[in-house]
């Protein structure tokens, strides 16, 4: 009934939408700005004064009457329509203000044909600095100003036509009939004429729902229906109205499935059920269906489901119809896919001829059946992986059905016998040309679709997130594909003074280039793959489609990108025997032998690279996790060391039980507390999000202002506890940092001595050993009480800590723990290291002697200017008492 010519409009009006259509559609008249202009007095038009009656609560709405202020319009109150609405006053072209298009006064003046407006309306014409519109039809606001609807799926005439008016009184415009000029098709069923081709244009498809949720936003000055945010929100989802069930899945891949129709508004069921509308089909599994289909019952290949999801609609089931292997139907489909493929020239023929031929009649084979020697040498995970058992070894392991080679520029005819050298180079080639085919598989099926604009439901992956996860693949691609077409022109005119270095040591430095960009990100390319495919549906979905090509070997994305990581080795192997296989006087021998360490100088710059990079992460990850971290952090010779979780055990850096992390770097030392509260989350604008800082910034602190390190002894009331003495330049005196470690797996020996070794690198001493000092923990009265993670201990220490601060705003007096401890920094300087207890505690009697004859921690004299502003502070407040 959606495409019924006659909609009933308003009261007691009817409508012939063709007509309607053609009227308003076809011309730009749908929205005129009042006005004369210098046409109209051209025209002859008479100049008509416009008048604002405002009808009922518009006339007490102070922001309306403002804004026909400043667009210069005079306005009339009135409560009695019927004085202003019969429409036989010529003198005035009269304009209706309406906050309710339900009212009974509203359809007085439909009915009289006036024109009626909405708040909003007169609103967003101040705020434009432009006039009233022209509208033929009431306007309550502009939300849906430019969008051109286009109805299908629905039964119920009544309900179009409620549509239809919101539409039109948020400024839209119905096409009864799909074309190119509808912005968006409003869908009660994905059956129809007009869904498929709305999904082939990409026109966004959504349901009713879109329409009363922007019109009960239609108030709101700055909203757009068309936003993309909001749109998104009501799209059709592919499998609505459908109802699946799969055979020949895997348990865990059935229930996936299950899963994701769930997710794109569809249902499933058994095999068989007679409510489904669609079977899906392993193709590969499945010879013989168990049942014959009704013909009300669509048996499509997994292709449809996973091309619907990718395109986010349903796909035409048509194209994607299960047939039964061998019958005329697939035979036909099979042929036409055949004509796609790419044809050999007769230059490429004869190399596969002569190479088939040579292959039989040799000895040596290039894919024996055993390992080569040669790469049984296993290379370490820290640097490049071996490609022994990668497609590149052969057809059998996943060679692609691409064309192997390009045509070369000579066709010498090749002795059918030739040397074991000779051998090695054809397998070179065969290798090279089998990882050009991967990489190209890699860019033509997967990077080059995710990068063609006008994709059907929008981008799959943003561009950053692309750009990710291919990273330098076209340069590589370039290199190789030259080498590759090197090596074919010397396969194909081989002589044995023919040299194979000299190919790859003219390309070494472009190789130096292309590599470390991709190799030192692999893994976040893999990180990124299987987040965008967990988070994406139609990323999964794309993969699915692609993956399942016999271009990709039955191989995943990821597994395709790990070949660039494993070429180099492999190529350095086969070097290796083509030169075991040369003979001395050869003057390849030596060239090889350049090649070969060429070859190693790149890899060990890409592993080098690498380093840089992973610790460079590593220091943007600090940077993410503490808030208000410091810029200078950011450093190309900075790296960091270690990371521990430790418990502050005094007032400075930051109070007694604060959890704090100590990131040591090679030059510096960040102190970072954790954070009372986690708030929100970063969104980036590439849709991403990042958790919020956990951790604040104490202060960063280079390695040089370390005095000493104190390793505090284990007693009964300190357990794994340290303190490093610390002289800042803006301080006078040495402070006093102190902290328990809370790490299980962190060993205070370790981490002390880690620490001190990095001190002295950075002011530039060999003894190490002497930065560390061993102290009682009472001498500074140091303990780690009340430091676990009960809440009856979190309780204490909040209440402690109100406590100090009360008593820091009403004493001026200095405390006896922080005068001892004092006495003992003033003696701790580097240049009188001191490495057992008895030396520190003569130091320590020595350094405290001066604190007034001390009989008790309790009982330190005060200077008299202290005494003196105690006493009068004191006589200042008795009255308070």
């Amino acid at each position: 009934m959606a495409d019924s010519s006659t909609l009933t409009l308003g009261t007691g009006r009817s409508l012939d939408l063709s007509a309607f259509d053609s009227r308003l559609a076809e011309t730009s008249k749908e929205h005129l700005f009042l006005g004369s202009t210098a046409q109209d007095i051209e025209d002859g038009m008479p100049l008509v004064e416009t008048r604002v009656v405002l009808v009922g609560e518009a006339g007490n709405n102070d922001q309306l009457l403002k804004a026909l202020e400043e667009i210069k319009v005079p306005c009339i109150k009135t409560c009695n329509v019927k004085e202003f609405g019969d429409g036989e006053n010529t003198e005035f072209e009269t304009i209706f203000i309406l906050t309710d298009f339900g009212c009974p006064e509203y359809g007085y003046l439909y009915k009289k044909d006036n024109r009626i407006l909405g708040p909003p309306v007169v609103l967003h014409c101040a705020a434009k600095e432009e006039p009233l519109p022209f509208s033929s039809r009431p306007l309550y606001c502009t939300t849906m100003l430019n969008l051109v609807l286009c109805f299908t799926g629905f039964r119920k005439k009544e309900e179009v036509v409620k549509l239809v008016n919101l539409a039109h009184y948020m400024g839209g415009t119905i096409r009864r009939d799909f074309s190119s000029k509808v912005t968006h098709l409003i869908a009660n069923s994905t059956h129809g004429e007009k869904f498929r081709v709305a999904v082939s244009m990409g026109t966004p498809i959504l349901k009713t729902e879109w329409i009363y949720k922007a019109w009960e936003k239609r108030n709101e000055l700055n909203f757009c229906a068309a936003a993309e945010e909001f749109r998104l929100e009501y799209k059709v989802p592919p499998f609505q109205d459908c109802v699946l069930s799969f055979l020949g899945f895997s348990d865990e891949d059935k229930a996936s499935m299950e899963d994701m129709t769930e997710m794109q508004g569809g249902r499933y069921l058994p095999v068989g059920d007679v409510r489904c509308t669609h079977m899906v089909v392993e193709e590969n599994t499945i010879k013989e269906l168990p049942f014959e289909p009704s013909k009300k019952l669509y048996v499509v290949k997994q292709e449809w489901f996973w091309g619907s999801i990718q395109m986010d609609a349903r796909a035409g089931e048509s194209m994607y119809f299960y047939e039964k292997a061998g019958s005329p139907t697939l035979k036909k489909s099979v042929s036409l896919l055949s004509l796609n493929t790419p044809n050999s020239n007769r230059k490429r023929r004869r190399l596969q001829d002569t190479l088939a031929q040579l292959t039989r009649e040799t000895d040596i084979s290039p894919f024996p059946p055993h390992k080569r020697t040669s790469a049984e040498h296993s290379l370490s995970m820290g640097s490049l992986l071996d490609i022994s058992n990668t497609p590149e070894s052969g057809k059998a392991t996943g060679e692609t059905p691409r064309s192997i080679a390009r045509p070369s520029k000579s066709s010498t005819p090749v002795p059918q016998k030739q040397s074991a050298r000779w051998q090695v180079a054809k397998e070179l080639y065969q290798t090279e040309s089998n990882y050009v085919d991967i990489l190209t598989t890699v860019l033509q099926l997967f990077k080059d679709p995710l990068e063609k604009e006008g994709q059907l439901g929008g981008p799959i992956l943003a561009v950053e997130e692309i750009k990710t996860i291919f990273g330098s693949i076209p340069d590589i691609f370039d290199v190789h594909t030259r080498i590759k077409a090197e090596l074919e022109e010397l396969v194909l005119n081989w002589s044995e003074d023919k040299s194979v270095g000299d190919i790859i040591l003219k390309y070494s430095k472009e190789l130096v280039k292309a590599y470390p960009p991709f190799v030192n990100f692999f893994e976040m390319s893999k990180e990124t793959i299987a987040k965008c495919e967990k988070q994406k549906p139609r990323f999964h979905a794309f993969l699915k489609i692609n993956q399942a090509k016999p271009e990709c070997g039955r191989q995943t994305l990821a597994e395709l990108l790990i070949r660039p990581v494993q070429r180099l080795p492999s190529v350095a192997l086969l070097l290796n025997d083509i030169r075991k296989h040369t003979a001395e006087d050869n003057p390849d021998k030596v060239t090889l032998e350049k090649a070969i360490e060429s070859l190693k100088e790149v890899m060990t710059h890409i592993n080098e690279d690498k380093r840089k990079t992973e610790g460079q992460k590593q220091i943007f990850d600090v940077v993410y996790e503490v808030d208000n971290c410091p810029a200078n952090l950011l450093s190309s010779h900075r790296s960091l060391v270690h990371r521990v979780e430790t418990i502050s055990l005094g007032d400075q850096p930051c109070d007694r039980g604060e959890n704090v992390t100590l990131f040591l770097f090679n030059d510096c030392l960040e102190i970072a507390r954790k954070r009372h509260k986690v708030i929100s989350t970063f969104r980036s604008p590439h849709g991403g999000t990042r958790p919020q800082a956990s951790l604040k910034h104490i202060t960063l602190m280079p390695l040089s202002q370390i005095r000493k390190v104190l390793d505090l002894k284990e007693t009964e009331d300190c357990h794994n506890a340290f303190a490093l003495v610390v002289r800042p330049p803006t301080e006078q005196d040495n402070l006093l940092f102190s902290f328990q470690l809370t790490a299980e797996d962190t060993f205070k020996e370790d981490w002390l001595r880690m620490l001190c070794r990095h001190v002295a690198n950075t002011i530039c001493k060999a003894d190490a050993e002497n930065l560390i000092q061993r102290t009682d923990p009472d001498s500074l009265q140091v303990n780690t009480k009340d430091m676990d993670s009960s809440t009856l201990s979190r309780a204490s220490r909040a209440i402690k800590k109100t406590s100090k601060k009360v008593t820091r705003a009403f004493s001026f007096t200095k405390t006896p723990k922080r005068v001892i401890q004092r006495a003992f920094l003033a003696n701790s300087t580097p240049d009188s290291p001191t490495s057992d207890t008895g030396n520190y505690l003569g130091g320590r009697l020595a350094s405290t002697s001066s604190l007034a004859r001390v009989q008790s921690p309790s009982l330190v004299s005060l200077p008299a200017m202290f005494e003196r502003k105690y006493l009068t502070f004191s006589r200042s407040t008795t009255h308070l008492i």
